[in-house]
Order: C-alpha cells, then sequence, then structure tokens
C-alpha cells in the first residue's frame, strides 16, 4: 500500500466510491417513469476502470447480475473505441448498447455509459442499466417465450452516442422510438438514466477534489488488490478436489424438453475452475445465456456464498471459467436470450449451491426460487385511450440453510428487484388483483425449510391484452439439500371466460389473448430444505401449522406422523388448535 494510503483513508475511500454509486442507483429509480425501475429498482449503477473496463464499485442496491455483464460491456466499448469501430468519445457524450453478445444481458436491459473525465483525460467509465418495459420484437415486453431468432426479441442496439456533447440525439432517438411501443412513455427513463451518471460525475468529482486524483487511483488499485486475496482467502477453505451437480431448465419455449446445466467446480489451492462441459447445446428458444451472463452467474454465486468479499474485479481473479463453448450457456447471434439474464442466470447460481453445498454446509443454502417470474401484459386502455406495457416480476422462497429457514417471497437470486407495489400497479394499468399472499406449504421440507413463495391473482378490468411468460421451475422444484426436499413448482393459470387454461410449457407462453373479466394466476417456487425433514424439532413444525403455513395433513406428509404426534403433545392448547385444523383440511 501506498505510504499515503492509510488503513483509515483507504476505508474512507472505498465509501466514497460505493456512495457515489448509491447516489447514482437512487436518482435513476426516484425520476425514473416506469414502474420497474422507480419502484421494483431493476437497474444498477458502477463505475468501471478506463484501460480495460474491470469493475471499481457498484451501487448496493443495484442487481448483482449486472456485475460481471456491465463489466463485460465496458471492456467492449472500450476495445470498439481503440479499433475505430464505435466514435471516440469526447466530454458529455453518453453511449447507449443493449446488443447482448456485446456484454449484455436481453434486450430489455439497455446500458448507458458515460466517460469521466479529469485533466482532459479519462479517468474511468461510469456506467448503468436499466430494464425498459418494451423494446419492441413480437410481443409486448419483450419477452417473447417462442423467439427462434434475437430479431423477434426487441430492438437491437450497438454501441452509439444517444447523447453528444450533453446533448441528446434526435434522429437515434426517434429511430428507438420508432421500433418500440408506448414510446411517448421512454424519455422519462432516458433522462432518468441519463441524469443518473450526471449525478456520479458530480460526486465523483467532490471525492477526487478532496483526496487527489493520484490517492484515489491508488486506492483503487489496492482495493482490487485486496478483494482478490480476500476472495482467495476464502477459496482456502474448501478441500481441494472437484465437486459436481446439475440443474434444470423447464424448456426453451420451443421444444417441450428439460435443458440440462451440468457443472463440475474444481479447486486447487486458492482458486476455483467451474468447467460446463457436457451442459445441452444452443437451443432453438430464448433460453440461451451469452458469455457475460454466465460468467456474472458464477460472480453472483460466489458473491452469496463469500458475502464479506467487497465488490470488485479483484474478487473475480481467483474464479476461472472455462469458456462453455458448444452449449446453450455461450450464446451467438442470432440465437434468441430473452430468458437468459432472469432464468438460466439463476439456474446456474444454482448449479453451484448445489456443488459447494457438501464442502462449504454451513455457507451453501438449498436453492432457491430461482425465476424472476416475468410476466408481462401488453394491449389498450379504452378509459384512458392509450395503449400500455405492463412488466411484473415476482419473488419466491429462499433455500434453507444450516442455521435457519428460508426467506419467504424474497427477490430473485440475481438482484434485488422487489416486486411493485400491488396500489402502483392497479393505479398505472388497467388491472385489478384479487389476491396476493405468501403461497403457504410451498417451502421444501427439511431440518431447516425453504421459506414460501408467492401467490397472486390479478384481472384485466377493460379492454384487451395479450400476456406473455418467460420463468422456470414449473416442471421441478428447487433443489433440497444435505436430505432436504425440493420446493414446490411454479404454476401459472390462465382463466379465460372462466375456464382454466395452463401453458404446455408449464410457465412459458406467450401471446395469451385476455379480455375485460380474464385472469392469470400464478404461484411461484418455494425454496428448497435444508437437512433430513425428521429432524425439524416439533415446536418449529408446531409454529407453522399454528401459523396456517401447512395444514396438518401437509405436515404429516412433509415431517412424518411422528414429529406431528409429538408436536400434538406439547400443550393442550396447541393440541385443540390442531385438532381443528385438522378437522377443517
Amino acid at each position: 500500500m501506498s505510504s499515503a494510503l492509510d488503513p483509515i483513508t483507504l476505508s474512507v475511500i472505498q465509501s466514497g466510491l460505493q456512495q457515489v454509486c448509491d447516489e447514482m442507483d437512487l436518482s435513476f429509480s426516484r425520476a425514473a417513469f416506469s414502474p420497474v425501475i422507480a419502484e421494483a429498482n431493476d437497474r444498477s449503477d458502477g463505475i468501471y476502470s478506463a484501460t480495460d473496463g474491470s469493475l471499481i464499485a457498484q451501487g448496493a442496491g443495484g442487481l448483482p447480475v449486472f456485475v460481471g455483464t456491465m463489466q463485460y460491456s465496458t471492456r467492449t466499448l472500450i476495445e470498439m473505441i481503440e479499433e475505430g469501430s464505435v466514435l471516440a468519445p469526447e466530454q458529455d457524450d453518453i453511449y447507449i448498447v443493449n446488443d447482448p453478445y456485446l456484454g449484455g444481458t436481453h434486450l430489455m436491459d439497455v446500458r448507458f455509459a458515460r466517460p469521466f473525465y479529469r485533466n482532459g483525460a479519462i479517468f474511468c467509465w461510469l456506467s448503468n442499466t436499466g430494464h425498459w418495459p418494451d423494446t419492441g420484437g413480437s410481443v409486448p415486453g419483450g419477452f417473447s417465450a417462442s423467439a427462434t431468432a434475437v430479431e423477434q426479441e426487441g430492438l437491437r442496439l450497438p454501441p452509439v452516442k444517444l447523447f453528444k456533447r450533453g446533448k441528446l440525439d434526435c434522429e437515434i432517438y426517434s429511430i428507438i422510438c420508432s421500433n418500440i411501443r408506448v414510446a411517448d412513455q421512454r424519455i422519462g427513463d432516458v433522462k432518468a438514466q441519463a441524469a443518473a451518471l450526471m449525478v456520479g460525475e458530480d460526486r465523483l468529482n467532490e471525492l477526487l477534489d478532496r483526496y487527489g486524483d493520484d490517492t484515489v487511483h491508488d486506492a483503487i488499485d489496492e482495493l482490487r488488490t485486496r478483494a482478490a486475496t480476500q476472495m482467495r482467502s476464502c477459496i482456502s477453505a474448501i478441500p481441494d478436489g472437484d465437486y459436481s451437480s446439475t440443474a434444470w431448465v423447464d424448456s426453451d419455449g420451443v421444444v417441450n424438453e428439460p435443458l440440462a446445466i451440468r457443472l463440475k467446480i474444481s479447486k486447487a489451492n486458492d482458486e476455483l475452475t467451474f468447467d460446463f462441459d457436457g451442459s445441452s447445446p444452443p437451443c432453438l428458444g430464448p433460453m440461451n445465456s451469452v458469455l457475460a451472463t454466465t460468467l456474472s452467474s458464477v460472480y453472483l454465486a460466489m458473491r452469496h456464498i463469500f458475502p464479506e468479499v467487497p465488490i470488485s474485479a479483484g474478487a473475480f481473479e481467483p474464479l476461472n471459467v472455462i469458456r462453455p463453448e458448444g452449449t446453450f450457456l455461450d450464446a451467438h447471434y442470432p440465437r434468441p436470450v430473452s430468458g437468459c439474464a432472469a432464468e438460466v442466470s439463476q439456474r446456474i447460481a444454482e448449479a453451484v449451491f448445489a456443488a459447494l453445498v457438501e464442502a462449504l454446509p454451513d455457507r451453501v443454502t438449498a436453492a432457491p426460487a430461482g425465476t424472476s417470474g416475468n410476466f408481462a401484459l401488453g394491449g389498450n386502455d379504452p378509459e384512458r385511450k392509450r395503449d400500455f406495457v405492463m412488466y411484473q416480476l415476482s419473488g419466491g422462497g429462499y433455500g434453507g440453510n444450516a442455521d435457519h429457514d428460508g426467506l419467504a417471497n424474497g427477490c430473485s437470486t440475481i438482484g434485488i428487484s422487489k416486486a411493485p407495489p400491488v396500489e402502483i400497479m392497479e393505479q398505472a394499468f388497467p388491472v385489478l388483483y384479487h389476491r396476493y399472499a405468501l403461497r403457504e406449504g410451498s417451502g421444501g421440507a427439511g431440518m431447516h425449510r425453504g421459506g414460501f413463495g408467492l401467490e397472486y391473482e390479478l384481472e384485466l378490468r377493460r379492454g384487451n391484452a395479450r400476456a406473455s411468460f418467460v420463468m422456470d421451475h414449473g416442471r421441478v422444484g428447487p433443489q433440497g439439500a444435505q436430505g432436504g426436499s425440493d420446493g414446490a413448482v411454479n404454476e401459472v393459470t390462465v382463466f379465460q371466460s372462466g375456464e382454466p387454461y395452463t401453458p404446455e410449457h408449464l410457465s412459458k407462453e406467450q401471446d395469451i389473448p385476455l379480455t375485460a373479466g380474464d385472469r392469470v394466476m400464478v404461484k411461484t417456487p418455494g425454496g428448497g430444505g435444508y437437512g433430513r425433514p425428521f429432524d425439524r424439532t416439533p415446536e418449529a413444525v408446531l409454529r407453522d401449522v399454528m401459523l396456517e403455513r401447512y395444514t396438518i395433513l401437509q405436515a404429516s406428509e412433509l415431517f412424518g406422523v411422528a414429529i406431528v404426534q409429538k408436536t400434538m403433545r406439547i400443550d393442550a392448547a396447541a393440541t385443540r388448535i390442531l385438532r381443528n385444523a385438522g378437522a377443517q383440511s
């Protein structure tokens, strides 16, 4: 460490960089128009190296899956500028890009990148990603469950300057608006996304003015080195050897057969190597994953396991991912990819958890719900005389772990996004929620059970609309660990004129026509259980039954008749309650 960098100064600068990103996140959400950003916080902001695009800092409230993709995307932008295929940057320029093959996720995740200048030279890059509700394509919302080419998923943008010297390029913006739905509403998100980067520039200038450019630069280098050292120290606790697992994607939305993610993790010294050899080949439908998302999924899984390691490019250095060529985890143009970031990424993380739970039983959980519950509804609202595109994401149960039960209705593994409030959705779109509650009984049984998923039902109040779903875990529930049971599967039911309809692919379908009065019901997965169900304490089973998380019948089936009988002998009052509940069930 530089002699000028004492530990306190280093810590203050680290917190200062984090605060810059946090303020960008907050500004983005507060100014955005779309509920998916303003309420659900489906966005992220970060600071990246001027030389190779490596991650310097990211907002604590940003989506973890964007950690790797924004780093990859910024690096690709720098390389394209250097080779002359993209115009060189100037002060106050902002590039826009959503091309998934250039370090992205899916087309709805739109990235902005702004060069940050000090003394006439680029000191670093400021970048953010926001989920736009629509980028065109064959279905409203972009989640085409049966797309066979990326063009069917929406408008694909290479890196271009949307803002030139601080001024919006009206010609490029007109091209974008001509290819997306409800285009008149996008200006609110565009200006919010750009404004967040301007806030970051102001705050970063203040930090540099206070401590000096050289000191902050040295601190960034030192923080990267320390993150790598800390991750290596954590990895050293894993016994040398190979650890394998398999996770399954329901289907690709076109061919109704599961896709396998086969993973072998090799640990040697203080490094891990991730090998996906044997995974399914590229698929026809939209469940292919681009390399940047695959890498980021591995990184975020390790962040879940070792959360104490700071977010920095250094934390990824001991993680070696063999490029999964020839599999659906290394998508190339024109493979469709709308499900990669929200769904396949979580199956990759699940594979990492399943592989390492034996080696790190006190740190790794059973599998979480592992789906973002992507539900898009697009149509026309006759009362307001305008079109709309509604995007609903939803939480699910987290897996149980060695210490306690899993979290109920937690956010998806890849993000910190929360479902938009029902009141906001009903105000913004012609829908009415009839139910929004925990999905009782959905947690996998175990010594520590999985958390519960979510159950909601909404009605289209007026007009006509089309519903599309890209979800997962409809065929097989989230994996239990250490003898625990799997969580409940995802369920989707559409009621058209009162008649129930279940999609052929269970949790994937597009263009389902709805008219006023039709309803959609979604039940998200519960988390996997941890440890043998019969090892759960009678008191814990009693508490769950009394809180109506399980019926007597469910508790008997999941945890065993003997433990339920023992539970019923705990006290007479509880026995009466349980018997009444049993009679009702």
